[in-house]
């Protein structure tokens, strides 16, 4: 017998979950891949990703997969990470749909940055996340008490509006921390005006569409930021600027000024890394692993900002990346790793310097 292609069918037969388990085993091919770095370490980091992005997909596609009634979750955060996820970021995202109105409401807290966006495509099916509209909290109404409201549409409304396009699929949320430990995140809820509010009843039609796209998000995403990492090796232990096309596309904060690029040390080595700094709302370097997936932020300094960084004199600044903490400021642990991805990123600077690297012996650092 045949697989039906009519979707109810495909939920009762089990073709449905039959692809979906086909499409992830085949995502495989991803972390197998020639180019791929065959080491333990690269390999093992590559199955927990992919279970990492598989439970990003269940998340987004099939558990939060109604515009109608959105809610906000933490598809990226401590134990789940892709596209060189900023460790300063709290991260929020649901399904909407540009032909629908949404107002958004919360408060502002002391989070250092707070910014919406809306998305059209997904890694999976399109293989980009454009932005279609962007609204930051410095450019917002805000109450003394920190309350606010804002509108999500593709019709221009008074007041605070996030724009859309009919196209649109996806809000997300960016909150960005200079001092983990005492800023206080924003709460925000988000809900559909131009209708009931409440989701749809159970669709099988849906739920055959939800699971595939769940299975093409794992293979989707994973494929692009592998190809990243392969480009990034063209220019190893230096930080040119990001293509800012490139990054829009795949989802980036227009605000961004990204550099990524690729690191490499032996034991005995260690990248130093110097930049002045320009006025900026804020700036970070980080390290990554293969996949771009952040190291683990939570125990292990593995990023820097304006904030944490310790500043030379003339206003500079100098991060050393290295196994072992060589005794200088700015040191940032590689977690084990030989090799993997970084980024600096400049957001709202007046300038934009290009951070210059150099590889040296662990003995040559004063």
């Amino acid at each position: 017998m045949g697989e039906s292609k009519d979707p109810v069918a495909r939920i009762v037969q089990g073709d449905a979950w039959n692809d979906f388990c086909d499409s992830l085993k085949a995502a495989g091919s991803v972390v197998l891949a020639d180019t791929t770095p065959s080491d333990p370490l690269t390999r093992a980091e590559g199955w927990r990703y992919l279970s990492r992005l598989l439970r990003a997909g269940l998340e987004s596609f099939v558990e939060a997969a109604d515009p109608e009634a959105p809610e906000l979750r933490r598809t990226a955060h401590e134990t789940i990470k892709m596209g060189m996820d900023n460790p300063d970021n709290i991260y929020g995202s649901t399904p909407i749909d540009g032909n629908f109105t949404y107002r958004i409401t919360g408060n502002r807290g002391t989070v250092h940055y707070l910014g919406f966006g809306t998305q059209a495509g997904n890694y999976g099916r399109t293989g980009t996340l454009e932005t279609t509209g962007y609204l930051e909290a410095k450019d917002m109404e805000i109450a003394a008490d920190g309350s606010f409201e804002a509108t999500v549409s593709v019709a221009k409304q008074p007041g605070n509006w996030l724009p859309m396009e009919e196209r649109s699929r996806m809000l997300i949320v960016r909150q960005t921390r200079l001092d983990h430990v005492n800023e206080i995140p924003a709460t925000i809820k988000i809900e559909r005006i131009d209708g009931s509010g409440r989701p749809r009843h159970l669709d099988p039609s849906r739920v055959d569409r939800s699971l595939q796209s769940a299975a093409q998000f794992v293979m989707g995403c994973s494929r692009i930021f592998a190809n990243w990492a392969e480009d990034f090796r063209q220019h190893e232990n230096e930080l040119p600027r990001f293509d800012p096309e490139r990054a829009r596309i795949a989802g980036g904060d227009p605000h961004i000024a990204y550099y990524h690029s690729y690191w490499r040390l032996a034991p005995d080595e260690a990248l130093v890394i110097e930049s002045s700094i320009p006025e900026c709302e804020y700036w970070n370097f980080q390290l990554a692993n293969y996949w771009l997936e952040s190291l683990d932020y939570r125990y292990f300094p593995v990023h820097f900002n304006k904030f944490t960084a310790r500043t030379r004199a003339d206003g500079s600044v100098q991060i050393v990346v290295a196994r072992e903490n060589p005794g200088v400021d700015n040191w940032l642990d590689t977690c084990g790793h030989a090799f993997g991805t970084m980024c600096w990123r400049w957001i709202k600077a007046e300038s934009h310097p290009q951070p210059k690297t150099r590889v040296v012996k662990l003995s040559e650092l004063p």
